[in-house]
């Protein structure tokens, strides 16, 4: 500090070291390694005692100073002049020159404290001194002051006592002129300051250290920085708070590294909430937008967002489809694709390189392939929104999840200064894997469902052909859940007699797998319903094959399978019901007179399960009446049991309903659940019969004189019927199924004509021994009269009944 520089004193009088002079002050000198400097200068200025402390700092012994006037030490010969005739009362502090006695000046700071007598008037001075700044410091207080934090000492009343050099370049001030100043004198008015004024004042009346941590903003062209702040209270010989210490260290690479870790957690369970590839990307625009990035885009090649395989070499120009963007800004004006676009990248620019090396690729403002890649999408969106102006850091990160590129994420800084650094390349690189891996799940989940409702829809029927004995409709809904699709399935298969069997059956669990348990159930069903087999026998061999089916290839039985089948046989000509349930919801009856209800059924365990019976049951129908066969899906949802299920079905089909498509509309929109979680499928068969005018039937004596009398009540029916010219066919199938019956089987025997859309033979006897098609040598006498019945008729079998056995064959009715 200069000489003149001006100085406070106790009263608040700016002086110079002059001025000091003029108010008569004696010098004495220094001190020097923490030993004070003391001297006491009598009312005219001349020195009465001197201290070892000042004879080492200036050189002079007591012998040589004491009796001399203080202003013979001072350097300008002016000054001395003055001091001698300085007069005044006053406490002051200042800067003085003095010389050494080898000659050399020295630069000290004077405090100059009046000693009064009796009259009130000054007698002399005690004169206090210490190079400016403070004594000359020890090995501690070099390492206070070159220490590379910040430290500051602060007296009771919040101001500075001391600063080390790292604190006065942090304050951008020198130690000299911030000492004795209100702290929140020295800063602007802001948070942190508050901040740091609470904290300063609250150590000092708790006498309790404290540490916390405060986040400074970047200065202009600088960045912003974390500090963890330390401040612990100093006490004196009493015990009492004398001052406040504190010290500052730079924890902005901690707080760095903890904000990307905060990010990271948040990203893990902010992205991939959905199993859809777009909103994956949408979600890790909004994590980046505005803590990472000031604008992010996601751009992915286009089979990603279809069923195809990953294609092979982009070629020169990869071409990519805006899928997701996001701005700091309102309108994303730095987008200069819109989305749902694709955009070709060339070569040079950043997203291309970064799929080429598949690794992230940081670029800023200067760099020539960002300022030609930025320049050209500036011009081609000229006089639109569309402009990067302002974007100065850049970095753009591969999609890639398993192995496989699907895209690039693009992520800019323009209103943010600080340009991207290795470890936020990382940081984006650890976001856009993140994200990447949900697309590829969502990808594979969509291609997997895509594959399952294919194949579902491919194994149910495709159209189900008009009927006597019934007219259907029906309704499958895969869920919207991520869980896929299920195994619900349904069917109608013709049977002989004009009978129809309905079947509905639900394998547990979705995707692929339930998928194809379902379609092998399915064909099992239809092969053994060939058989004409009672419903209860049916699903005793099914269960039969879901036990083989679970233990197939693993070697151990497995309990269940997890599958349930209802199946159900109509005879249009008894108007007879006969089912049979494996674990499946009973099907509801609406009876033409308008009432609704629940058939009982003798329900049996679910397939799979083994050891257990079957049990059918029968009921009578009128023509007309309407049976819904529905999966557990339909009636089944969160807050809702299945008895108020089965009470909504029953209310919804009396609703009354243009036809029966438009019912199953109307119970789908009455019954299902808002959110359904599991596939429904839904059967709706109206019951037709068959009147005596279509249906003949003759009790045959066993005896082979009747076949002629059987062929000849025939030929009388078909004439009634109009179908003459049918006689002969039938005459010959009618007379070898007699014949067989009376000569292999056991009465009683029947015969029945059944003329529906086709024309249906009967012949049933009691015997239960099946006949079987066979190819009869030269020689037989025997074997040809099946092989006959086989080619003159469209289809032929027999199934099995409670007395015995009924062989049928069927012809086509003629055109017309």
């Amino acid at each position: 500090m200069r000489r003149d520089s001006p100085r406070v004193d106790r009263n608040g009088g700016v002086r110079t070291a002059a001025e000091l002079l003029r108010l008569r002050y004696g010098i004495i000198l220094g001190h020097m390694e923490r030993v004070a400097a003391a001297a006491i200068v009598d009312d005219h200025g001349v020195v009465t005692a001197w201290s070892e402390g000042a004879r080492q700092l200036t050189g002079y012994g007591s012998e040589d100073v004491v009796g001399r006037a203080a202003a013979d030490l001072l350097v300008e010969a002016a000054l001395r002049e003055t001091a001698a005739a300085l007069t005044g009362v006053t406490v002051l502090t200042g800067v003085a020159v003095l010389r050494h006695r080898d000659g050399h000046p020295v630069e000290i700071a004077l405090t100059a404290c009046p000693v009064l007598g009796p009259d009130g008037g000054p007698h002399g001075y005690v004169i206090t001194a210490e190079r400016p700044g403070g004594p000359e410091p020890t090995p501690e207080g070099r390492a206070f002051q070159q220490a590379s934090v910040p430290m500051c000492a602060f007296g009771t009343d919040l101001r500075f006592l001391r600063l080390n050099d790292s604190a006065c370049r942090g304050m951008g001030g020198a130690e000299e002129s911030l000492v004795g100043r209100f702290y929140g004198d020295t800063v602007p008015a802001d948070k942190t300051s508050r901040g740091f004024l609470l904290n300063l004042r609250k150590v000092v009346e708790t006498g309790t250290p404290l540490r916390y941590e405060t986040y400074t903003s970047a200065p202009a062209g600088g960045p912003a920085r974390a500090w963890s702040i330390e401040m612990w209270p100093v006490r004196g010989d009493t015990g009492a708070v004398d001052e406040v210490a504190m010290a500052a260290f730079d924890s902005s690479e901690q707080h760095e590294a903890r904000q990307r870790l905060a990010l990271l957690n948040e990203a893990a369970a902010a992205i991939g909430t959905t199993l859809d590839v777009v909103r994956t990307a949408e979600e890790l625009v909004n994590i980046a937008v505005p803590r990472f990035a000031d604008f992010v885009s996601v751009d992915l090649l286009d089979w990603v967002l279809g069923a195809e395989e990953p294609a092979g070499d982009h070629g020169p120009g990869v071409v990519l489809r805006r899928v997701a963007h996001g701005s700091v800004t309102e309108g994303t004006p730095e987008a200069a694709v819109r989305l749902g676009q694709t955009d070709t990248y060339p070569p040079f620019s950043p997203p291309a390189r970064a799929l080429t090396s598949g690794r992230a690729v940081r670029s800023r403002a200067g760099d020539p392939d960002f300022d030609r890649w930025v320049g050209e999408r500036n011009a081609r969106n000229v006089g639109t929104r569309a402009s990067r102006e302002g974007a100065h850091s850049l970095v753009t990160v591969p999609l890639l999840a398993r192995g496989t590129t699907l895209g690039a994420a693009v992520f800019i800084r323009v209103k943010n200064q600080d340009a991207y650094a290795v470890d936020d390349a990382s940081l984006a690189e650890e976001l856009a894997s993140r994200a990447a891996v949900c697309m590829d799940n969502a990808r594979r989940f969509a291609r997997e469902q895509s594959m399952a409702l294919a194949l579902q829809h491919s194994l149910l029927p495709r159209g189900l052909a008009a009927h006597a004995a019934t007219e259907v409709a029906y309704r499958y809904l895969p869920t919207d859940s991520a869980a896929g699709v299920g195994g619900d399935w349904f069917d109608v298969i013709p049977l002989s007699g004009s009978r129809v069997a309905l079947v509905v059956g639900d394998v547990v669990g979705h995707g692929i797998h339930s998928s194809a348990t379902m379609g092998r159930l399915r064909t099992a069903v239809r092969t053994l319903a060939d058989v004409d087999l009672p419903p209860d026998e049916l699903l005793t061999h099914l269960d039969d094959l879901v036990i083989h089916l679970a233990t197939e290839g693993s070697g151990e039985e497995v309990a269940e399978l997890g599958a349930t089948c209802l199946y159900a046989v109509y005879d249009p000509v008894s108007r007879r019901l006969v089912l049979a349930s494996a674990g499946h919801p009973p099907p509801a009856v609406l009876l033409p007179d308008g009432t609704a209800q629940v058939v009982r059924v003798s329900a049996g365990p679910p397939l799979g399960v083994g050891g257990l019976p079957f049990e059918a049951t029968a009921r009578e129908l009128p023509e007309g009446s309407l049976i819904a066969l529905y999966t557990d899906g339909l009636i089944e949802g969160r807050g809702r049991d299945l008895d108020r299920g089965t009470a909504e079905l029953c209310r919804a089909l009396v609703l009354p309903g243009a036809s029966l498509e438009a019912l199953c509309d109307s119970v789908l929109k009455s019954v299902l659940p808002d959110s359904p979680s599991d596939d429904v499928a839904l059967l709706l068969a109206r019951t037709r019969a068959l009147g005596a005018d279509q249906v003949a039937t003759w009790d045959i004596s066993p005896e082979a004189a009747c076949v002629s009398a059987a062929r000849q009540s025939v030929l009388e029916q078909l004439t009634t019927w109009g179908l003459d010219e049918m006689a002969f066919v039938t005459e010959l199938v009618v007379s070898e199924l007699v014949t067989n019956a009376i000569r292999y089987g056991e009465p009683p025997v029947q015969l029945r004509l059944i003329r529906d859309r086709s024309l249906i033979c009967e012949v049933s006897d009691g015997s239960a021994t099946s006949p079987h098609l066979r190819r009869a040598h030269a020689y037989d006498e025997g074997g040809r009269g099946l092989l006959l019945v086989a080619q003159l008729t469209r289809r032929w079998g027999s199934r099995q009944n409670p007395p015995g056995k009924t062989i049928w064959a069927e012809q086509p009715l003629p055109p017309g």
